[in-house]
């Protein structure tokens, strides 16, 4: 079903690559231009690599509610959430965003946990549990529209009705006759919206798409963009090492439901203010590979985790010792200069 979609992608200058399996479009030939588009206009990035799980059964709720940092008790069918899916010491597995609807729960996670993340969950279902969970990755393609001007873009397609709508509500729309699901949320800070359409359908949703004004986004933007915006992705910002809170993702966690895998110990880092590192932006003075050490004069301070070229400049991220400082702070990323800087996607506290 993957094949038409690339066929149309390699039309319009698709430049693929076989990661993990996936055939990813990984430019179009025009990473300056897409990059002008999130900024002025409107983009469209092929997310279909991406996980997607389904969540059915009467204990659905229940169940995410118990696993993960948001909380799901409060969600009614058309909203969602951000949530953070962490170890028993609260170490990352991913970060996911979540769709309510009214017989199940979408999950779209990060490519290289999707079948980790299932055997992980399938793992807390017992007996008694009325929880199904089912990887629909294969049955599904996931589109953002990135981009000041995606409002625009619904408007045109007549589906305008969840413009204006709190992050992660979603809707079911007819487009072109094609039954798909529109939800508020680019997947990154830029605004924009993540559609989730069937996979049989997706060239002729990309076509229209990109025929009424949506530039082709390539992942390595989408790479450059979340670096510079500050998502964390396993692997990198999302390991064993780090908890949410270091990761800056205070705005997945409710610190008011009752008791989830990993609740006791981000409590008491929130409660005690135990919150020893923090992931910083860093605006660097060359390129820098991650891993590197990150010091103050002789003192280490951090690690570098990712790395991007972007038209201002070099650009990483990196977690930094909370005692050593945050924006402005000058640092050493191995030989290469740099100053903290504070990026759009995480936040800080609760507040």
């Amino acid at each position: 079903m993957r094949e038409q979609l690339q066929t149309v992608q390699a039309a319009v200058g698709a430049i693929f690559e076989e990661i993990a399996g996936n055939k990813i479009p990984m430019s179009f030939d025009n990473d300056a231009v897409a990059v002008q588009a999130v900024r002025e206009g409107v983009a469209i990035c092929d997310r279909s690599h991406w996980g997607v799980i389904r969540v059915t059964d009467d204990d659905r709720i229940r169940f995410l509610h118990n696993q993960s940092t948001n909380d799901f008790q409060i969600l009614k069918p058309g909203q969602g959430c951000d949530t953070v899916f962490v170890s028993s010491t609260a170490r990352t597995i991913d970060l996911a965003t979540a769709y309510v609807t009214e017989d199940a729960v979408l999950l779209i996670v990060s490519p290289n946990r999707r079948q980790y993340l299932i055997d992980w969950l399938d793992r807390y279902i017992f007996f008694a549990d009325r929880v199904q969970l089912e990887d629909i990755t294969g049955e599904t393609t996931i589109f953002s529209l990135l981009g000041t001007k995606s409002d625009e873009i619904l408007a045109k397609l007549g589906v305008s009705s969840i413009i204006s709508h709190p992050y992660a509500s979603h809707q079911l729309v007819q487009l072109k006759d094609i039954e798909i699901r529109v939800a508020v949320g680019s997947g990154l800070a830029t605004p924009g919206y993540t559609l989730i359409v069937p996979a049989d359908k997706a060239a002729i949703v990309w076509n229209h798409l990109v025929e009424t004004g949506a530039v082709p986004l390539g992942d390595r933007v989408w790479e450059q963009l979340r670096i510079e915006q500050g998502r964390p992705v396993p692997d990198k910002e999302l390991t064993e090492d780090y908890n949410p809170l270091e990761a800056g993702l205070w705005q997945t966690i409710s610190f008011n439901k009752g008791c989830y895998i990993g609740q006791e110990t981000i409590a008491r880092l929130n409660t005690y203010k135990g919150v020893k590192q923090h992931l910083w932006g860093i605006r660097l003075n060359a390129p820098a590979a991650p891993g590197s050490i990150i010091t103050v004069g002789e003192e280490k301070v951090g690690i570098l985790t990712s790395y991007t070229d972007t038209d201002e400049g070099s650009f990483g991220l990196g977690y930094i010792r909370t005692k050593a400082g945050g924006v402005g702070l000058q640092v050493k990323v191995g030989e290469v200069t740099g100053e903290v800087v504070d990026v759009p996607f995480l936040t800080r506290s609760a507040d």
